[in-house]
C-alpha cells in the first residue's frame, strides 16, 4: 500500500517537473527571441547609415523639382531627405504622392559630404574638379535642383560621388570605407555626422580605470570579511550594507561621486599641488578619474559579493592541508587561496563592466562631455591626463538621440553607436572569460 502510494507521489512529481522545465524552457526561448530581435532591429536600422544613398529626383505637378534620398514611405506621404541644409534650413520634405508626375534616378546627381552643413545633393557644374580617385583639386561649382549654385571650396569635403555611378565593387568599399571613418575619426556638427573614436577611447580608457580600482578593493574586502573579520553583528551588518548596495540606483552614486570626489577630494589636491592655476580648476572639476572612482563603488559590492562566494567554493581542505605544512596565514593566502579565486574574482570584474560601461547618469556629474577638447593620452608628459573630461558612447548615445536639433537624420548614427557600444562590452566580456577560463583549465590541471 506504502509502495504504491510512493509510486504516486514519485510519478506527480514528474509531471509537476515536466511542466516547469516546459515552462522554463518556454521563458527561455521568449528571452532569447527578444534579445535576437533587438539585436536584429540595431544591426538593420544601423547598417543604413553605411550604405550608398538611393537618390531620387520627384517632378510635382506643380513643376517643382525635388530632389534626395527616400527616407520614409507611407500610403499618402514620401519624405525626402534632401540634404542642402545650409539652402532649405532643413534636411527633409514631405511629398504627396498624388502631387508626383514623375520620379526617377539620374546618372549625373552628386552628393557632396561636407565638414558642416551635412551633405549637399545636386549637380555638379564643373567636372574637371574633380581628380583621380575622387579626389577635389579646387572648389566645386554645384547647383541645387532648384537651380540655386553654390561653391564648396575643398578643404570643406570630406568625400564626394556620384551614387547612380558606383558599380558593386565601389558601393562595397564605400561601405567599408564609411564604417572605417565612424571608427576612427573625430565627431562633427555636434556629434551628428562624422566619427565617434573619442567616445570609443573614453569609453575603453575608463572601462579599464574603473577596473583596476575596484578590482582589488573588492577583493581584499572580501578576504577580510571571509578570513580575517571576527563574526558578529558589525560584520553581519557590513554584508547586509553590501548586499543593499547593489541596488542602490545609479544617479545616487553620480551626486556622492561628484560631492566627494569633485568637490571635496578634488578641491583639495588642487590646493595642495595645483595652486598656481586656481581658481581655475585641475581636479576640481568633472575627470575621467572621478568618473572612474564613481563607478568602481557602484560596481564594488558585484565584486565583493562574487569574491566572497568563490571564497566559500573553495574546500576547507586546501587551508588545513597548507597550515598542516606549517604555512602561515598569509602564504597560505597568497599562494592557495587567491590563485584558486582567480576565476571568481574575474566573473566578478566580466559583471562590473558589464554594469559599468553602460551606465551613462552618474557620468553626467563626474566629467563626461559632448564634446572633449582632446583625449586623455597624448604626447604631453604626463601622457596619460586622467583629470581631464571625457566623451562615452552611452552619453553619445543619449546626446545625437535626444538632444540633437535633427533626431530623425541622426537615428541611424543612434543605432551605430548602441552597436558599437555592445560590441565593445563583448570584447571585453569575452576577453575576460577567456582569461578566466585558462587560469580555469591551469588550476585544474595542477590539481590533477
Amino acid at each position: 500500500m506504502v509502495s504504491q502510494k510512493r509510486k504516486k507521489q514519485v510519478k506527480k512529481n514528474e509531471a509537476t517537473d515536466g511542466v516547469y522545465v516546459i515552462i522554463s524552457g518556454v521563458a527561455l526561448a521568449m528571452i532569447l527571441s527578444l534579445i535576437a530581435g533587438l539585436l536584429v532591429i540595431l544591426f538593420t536600422n544601423s547598417f543604413q547609415a553605411f550604405l550608398v544613398p538611393e537618390i531620387e529626383e520627384f517632378t510635382l505637378a506643380d513643376n517643382q523639382l525635388v530632389l534626395g534620398e527616400v527616407w520614409l514611405e507611407n500610403e499618402n506621404q514620401i519624405q525626402v531627405k534632401t540634404g542642402n541644409r545650409d539652402i532649405y534650413g532643413s534636411d527633409f520634405y514631405w511629398i504627396e504622392r498624388k502631387d508626383i508626375l514623375r520620379r526617377g534616378k539620374s546618372l549625373d546627381v552628386i552628393v557632396v559630404e561636407r565638414s558642416s552643413w551635412g551633405n549637399f545633393v545636386g549637380y555638379l557644374d564643373n567636372p574637371e574638379a574633380i581628380g583621380v580617385h575622387d579626389s577635389v583639386s579646387s572648389p566645386l561649382q554645384v547647383r541645387e535642383v532648384g537651380g540655386a549654385e553654390k561653391q564648396i571650396s575643398a578643404d570643406e569635403v570630406v568625400k564626394v560621388y556620384f551614387p547612380e555611378r558606383l558599380s558593386f565593387s565601389d558601393r562595397l568599399l564605400f561601405t567599408v570605407e564609411k564604417m572605417w571613418r565612424f571608427v576612427s575619426d573625430d565627431p562633427r556638427e555636434s556629434n551628428t555626422e562624422g566619427g565617434v573614436f573619442p567616445a570609443i577611447f573614453g569609453t575603453v580608457l575608463m572601462v579599464i580605470v574603473m577596473s583596476v580600482i575596484v578590482t582589488p578593493l573588492g577583493v581584499l574586502t572580501a578576504i577580510y570579511l571571509s578570513e580575517y573579520a571576527r563574526p558578529g553583528l558589525v560584520v553581519s551588518l557590513v554584508r547586509i550594507a553590501v548586499n543593499n548596495l547593489a541596488g542602490v540606483p545609479s544617479i545616487v552614486y553620480g551626486v556622492f561621486g561628484m560631492g566627494f570626489f569633485v568637490y571635496v577630494l578634488g578641491a583639495r589636491v588642487d590646493q595642495l599641488f595645483f595652486s598656481d592655476k586656481l581658481p581655475t580648476p585641475t581636479f576640481g572639476t568633472g575627470g575621467i578619474v572621478w568618473a572612474s572612482l564613481t563607478l568602481a563603488l557602484l560596481t564594488l559590492p558585484t565584486v565583493i559579493v562574487t569574491t566572497l562566494e568563490g571564497l566559500r567554493a573553495i574546500p576547507r581542505s586546501y587551508r588545513e592541508s597548507s597550515y598542516a605544512l606549517g604555512a602561515t596565514r598569509y602564504e597560505v593566502m597568497r599562494y592557495t587561496i587567491l590563485p584558486s579565486l582567480v576565476p571568481s574574482i574575474l566573473t566578478g570584474v566580466i559583471l562590473a563592466v558589464s554594469r559599468a560601461a553602460g551606465e551613462v547618469a552618474p557620468l553626467m556629474l563626474t566629467g563626461v562631455v559632448k564634446m572633449a577638447p582632446s583625449l586623455p593620452v597624448d604626447g604631453e608628459f604626463p601622457y596619460l591626463h586622467l583629470e581631464r573630461k571625457f566623451m562615452h558612447l552611452g552619453f553619445h548615445i543619449y546626446d545625437v538621440g535626444f538632444q540633437s536639433p535633427n533626431v530623425e537624420a541622426v537615428r541611424p548614427m543612434v543605432y551605430s553607436t548602441a552597436i558599437l557600444l555592445l560590441l565593445i562590452v563583448i570584447v571585453l566580456n569575452m576577453s575576460a572569460i577567456y582569461l578566466r577560463n585558462h587560469i580555469r583549465r591551469k588550476l585544474t590541471a595542477e590539481i590533477v
